[in-house]
């Protein structure tokens, strides 16, 4: 398939009709184990669902035709895939760096689970290129970068940080969610690994938690696949197939959503009530002309920060209605969150601490003029 354009791969990548029933959609195999032909006698390499199971291959070969992989692992949640890379390359001593704006679960995923079996970790601005090569140790193993960042919106030139990470004989994994394959492609920039929540833009329906691990080549395949059938963190069949579903219709959702953020975006460079507005689709953004080369649209996440401090924030958060109060991104429906306490509560304290006078919006494919007089009603009740 990697011939064709993105949209044909996102539909027919590892979806060839049922060769039994002619069924234009591939089964569900809602099953645990599959009978052997004989002992060790798999057929077709299927034995445990733990291990394998036809769905999840199905949605495997979709993801790794997305980001131009060789393979591709389909997990539990974007953390389990996350927790997988880590197991899978760090050994104790072993040593990660990661910007200073990622996921909270991330930062926690390092600090709070990893660092109790000696995996030292260290925060740094990934823009700063002399930052990030001083931040480099012997026993680095990885750089971990997040671009767009959540929830500030920070830019990385992956392909400049691949060409430090080569010359330190450093892994790069890049965390793609924000984006989506649509709209960036880090193997072809240099990444070694890509990680997704599939959750947010490839399910798209806020109907289904996953995560996934797309490799650039055979390196660390066997470690990571070791682990997630060792752990266990694997994604279900049900779960896998709604992913697949989603993911076909990826490349016409992710274009709306980026139209709709940009014209929410541009509404609200122009209000007095916004001090900021995190958008790298504005000429004002520091990390625009890296975001506009490397990659095809915008994504469809902005963050704003209110003149008012953190009551104003707080407050908007809580009056909007279209744009519903709740956790994650990514889906048809426009979401509204307040990190400081909610998607970032575990990173306050910290370096990552993101600033409480900011709110992040998740923009859904609703008709944008509706969107905009919806947070406009917000800003009215502010008084």
């Amino acid at each position: 398939m990697s011939d064709h354009a993105f949209a044909t791969r996102a539909i027919h990548a590892g979806q060839a009709p049922d060769p039994t029933t002619g069924s234009i959609i591939p089964p569900i195999h809602q099953a645990s184990t599959h009978v052997q032909d004989g002992i060790g006698g798999f057929r077709q390499g299927f034995e445990y669902n733990r291990g394998g199971n036809p769905t999840r291959s199905s949605l495997e070969e979709q993801l790794a035709a997305l980001e131009g992989g060789s393979h591709a692992l389909s997990f539990a949640s974007g953390l389990a895939a996350e927790d997988a890379v880590l197991r899978g390359i760090l050994s104790p001593g072993d040593h990660v760096v990661i910007g200073n704006d990622v996921y909270g679960g991330t930062y926690r995923l390092l600090t709070k689970v990893h660092a109790k079996w000696g995996v030292e970790s260290t925060t740094v601005e990934m823009s700063d290129a002399d930052a990030l090569r001083a931040a480099l140790k012997p026993s680095t193993r990885i750089i971990w970068v997040e671009t767009p960042s959540n929830p500030l919106l920070k830019v990385v030139d992956i392909a400049a940080i691949a060409e430090i990470a080569r010359a330190a004989g450093v892994v790069l994994v890049v965390d793609n969610t924000f984006a989506s394959p649509v709209q960036q492609q880090p193997l072809t920039l240099g990444a070694d690994l890509v990680v997704h929540s599939t959750t947010k833009y490839l399910g798209g329906h806020s109907d289904v938690l996953g995560g996934a691990v797309v490799f650039g080549g055979d390196r660390f395949y066997d470690d990571v696949q070791f682990q997630q059938f060792a752990v266990g963190a694997v994604s279900a069949p049900m779960d896998a197939w709604l992913t697949t579903r989603g993911i076909k219709t990826l490349a016409v959702r992710v274009r709306q959503h980026a139209e709709n953020a940009q014209a929410v975006a541009e509404w609200a460079a122009g209000r007095p009530e916004f001090e900021r507005v995190y958008y790298p689709g504005l000429a004002s953004h520091p990390g625009h002309e890296i975001a506009a080369r490397q990659m095809s649209g915008f994504g469809g996440m902005l963050s704003l920060a209110l003149v008012g401090g953190s009551p104003a924030a707080r407050a908007f958060t809580e009056s909007t209605e279209l744009f519903r109060l709740a956790e994650s991104l990514g889906g048809v429906e426009s979401l509204i969150s307040y990190p400081s306490e909610m998607t970032h509560a575990s990173v306050r304290g910290t370096a990552l601490e993101v600033p409480d006078d900011v709110v992040r919006l998740s923009v859904g494919i609703e008709d944008a003029a509706d969107l905009i007089a919806d947070l406009e009603q917000a800003l009215d009740r502010l008084g």
